[in-house]
């Protein structure tokens, strides 16, 4: 076996047996990535029919439409009428299925690159990403078949999906390289291997960790769910198969309570959590703070600071799906009661007393998606859980040439291009390293005068 197949067949690390009994209680949320045409929307399609996830009535749908050619699997998940005219994903599409051992949620993200904004969307809360490489589209010369010197030359939507989903931190990514059926079979295995190698390549020059490269074949469903009749020179998992294996990603249950208050509801009377009768004043109403809590734990008698009014207070019961519970880890969603009236509301952050202070300046990686370029000194808001304050961009450090991976100096970053930035915010922020809270870490930037999302920042440091 060659080193690109030992590298697709091994990536995975554990067995297939293993890895489901760890994963198989958690459905996974993936996305499918890539260049336009890249056959993303097939390949869900393909996935939906081969492991029975679309009603008998869609199907009949799909056949009548296709009057005895091969049905469209791409309209499962394109289901705008501009999508369906024009043959491209606009929107981002979510679709459910589930297999024996695992349920899944989809989401379909565009591959032109004017909608690379939905794909960050989309990225922003998966455990994985699929892109695809379309074959086809890529100059395999044969010296490249024949010799590891020849490097394939990667599509710019392949490399930037691929470090979009690096930088929002998708824990798991997977290159599908589709549309082989489309090669000579004679050329197959060389064009797969050599594109294999590329693409590993760029992996480790970006800094991702791949966890299978996996030749499919979405139209005639090689390698989606089932293993290809055709190529037995692959001995590597399936597609499916390696979604299987891979882990949900679970949020940071280390360090002190971190929770964005989402919701305040009020009920009438006294109520008696943890065995005491809280009234809450005015009106014997008592307030339970709903969110989902980011980082850490909390449990009844834990001591939490409100942020920003600093006020102190202790909790006096967690409740849980309805139900009071004896505590809500990080990844729950959570509703707090406080021992004594504080002033809180929907935007505030509930954090353990020990927590790291709230800053107003920091630096952040900026996915920049407005027409209008990111320009130091122009107030923007931005959304930190769900709390909005104005901010400016301080300093652009650097911007990221996703053709050689440098950072190159900037002094202003245009749509779609990713940079290093400085920031202040108008009121200090609990914010956290991205790479350590997804949800601390997070920020959405809006611009005033348009009201359209600008960009997303994630932070590095405070």
């Amino acid at each position: 076996m060659n080193a690109s197949l030992e590298f697709a067949s091994q990536a995975q690390g554990l067995s297939h047996h293993d890895a489901r009994e760890e994963v198989a209680h958690k459905a996974l949320r993936f996305l499918t990535a890539g260049s336009v045409d890249d056959g993303k929307s097939t390949l869900i399609g393909r996935l939906l029919l081969d492991s029975r996830g679309i009603l008998a009535d869609q199907l009949d749908a799909l056949e009548r439409r296709a009057a005895g050619a091969p049905i469209d699997l791409s309209l499962l998940t394109d289901g705008l009428e501009a999508e369906r005219e024009q043959g491209i994903t606009i929107d981002v599409a979510y679709r459910y299925f589930a297999t024996p051992t695992r349920k899944f949620i989809i989401a379909d993200a565009p591959g032109h690159e004017q909608y690379t904004r939905n794909m960050v969307t989309a990225a922003a809360g998966s455990d994985a990403a699929v892109v695809l490489v379309d074959i086809t589209k890529l100059e395999v010369s044969e010296a490249a078949l024949q010799s590891e010197a020849h490097v394939v030359s990667l599509l710019p939507q392949t490399r930037r999906h691929s470090l979009l989903a690096r930088l929002l931190r998708v824990p798991s990514i997977v290159f599908a390289v589709n549309k082989l059926d489309a090669v000579p079979a004679e050329r197959a295995q060389a064009a797969y291997t050599a594109v294999a190698r590329a693409l590993t390549a760029f992996a480790a020059e970006a800094g991702i960790t791949v966890q299978g490269i996996v030749p499919v074949s979405a139209l005639r469903g090689d390698n989606v769910a089932t293993p290809s009749a055709a190529w037995n020179w692959y001995a590597g998992p399936t597609l499916l198969q390696l979604l299987e294996t891979l882990p949900a990603s679970d949020e940071a249950h280390d360090g002190p309570l971190l929770m964005p208050v989402q919701y305040v509801a009020r009920d009438e009377g006294a109520a008696e959590v943890g065995g005491d009768t809280v009234t809450g004043g005015v009106g014997h109403q008592h307030r339970v703070l709903w969110g989902r809590v980011a980082q850490g734990g909390v449990k009844p008698g834990d001591e939490v600071q409100v942020f920003p009014s600093g006020q102190g207070a202790v909790v006096a019961a967690v409740r849980h799906a309805g139900s009071e519970v004896d505590g809500c880890e990080a990844g729950q969603s959570a509703g707090l009661v406080l021992d004594r009236q504080v002033d809180v509301s929907r935007g505030d952050w509930l954090q353990a007393v020990s927590a790291a202070p709230a800053v107003a300046e920091f630096s952040a990686t900026l996915a920049w998606l407005d027409t209008e370029p990111a320009v130091p000194g122009r107030k923007y808001w931005v959304r930190h859980g769900h709390r909005w304050v104005q901010a400016r961009i301080t300093a652009i450090e650097h911007r990221l040439d996703i053709h050689s991976l440098a950072e190159v100096s900037a002094d202003q970053l245009a749509v779609n291009e990713i940079g290093h930035v400085r920031m202040h915010a108008q009121q200090a922020l609990p914010v956290a390293p991205y790479q350590a809270n997804r949800v601390g870490g997070a920020l959405i930037v809006v611009d005033p005068a348009t009201n359209r999302t600008s960009g997303a920042l994630l932070v590095r440091a405070a």
